[in-house]
């Protein structure tokens, strides 16, 4: 049987059970520089989602704003602080209530795509990812909205 060994990083994030494919969404998201070490594996083998992509990335610790962001792509994801080798801390993502200045509303008539101003949206359906613009009021799934 081959294994797969990926290096364990000292302090940094990993971001684990992204549906698979959507890594490099997220990896839009986190925008890295051209210095950071990243480490990104897709289509590995899980018992819960029989594929899953991953993402680790050295020296780093998200933001809150970045981790709302993975809520909305990966929603089931597992975001895990590592701090000298060690798991320091370990949570779900979850899609805030209210989500504000993170995605532009799909909607070509909306005022937020007309004058300069932050999105707000609001968490219309956890299950499906709705989410409902605060300024024109319709309502997209998560997949539908664009990362600012």
């Amino acid at each position: 049987m081959k294994e797969l060994k990926v290096d364990p990083i000292k302090n940094g994030t990993v971001i684990d059970h992204i549906p698979a494919g959507r890594v490099q969404r997220v990896l839009a998201i986190l925008k890295p520089r051209a210095t950071d070490v990243v480490m990104m594996g897709m289509n590995f083998s899980s018992k819960a989602m029989k594929k899953k992509d991953i993402i680790k990335i050295e020296g780093r610790e998200l933001t809150q704003n970045e981790v709302n962001s993975i809520a909305l792509i990966a929603p089931a994801a597992k975001v895990s602080i590592i701090r000298d080798f060690k798991v320091a801390q370990k949570s779900r993502v979850e899609i805030p209530k209210r989500i504000e200045g993170l995605v532009a509303c799909p909607n070509p008539k909306c005022i937020t795509n007309a004058e300069p101003m932050m999105t707000i949206f609001n968490l219309e359906d956890c299950s499906t990812r709705d989410l409902a613009c605060q300024y024109c009021e319709r309502v997209f799934t998560a997949d539908e909205m664009t990362h600012i």
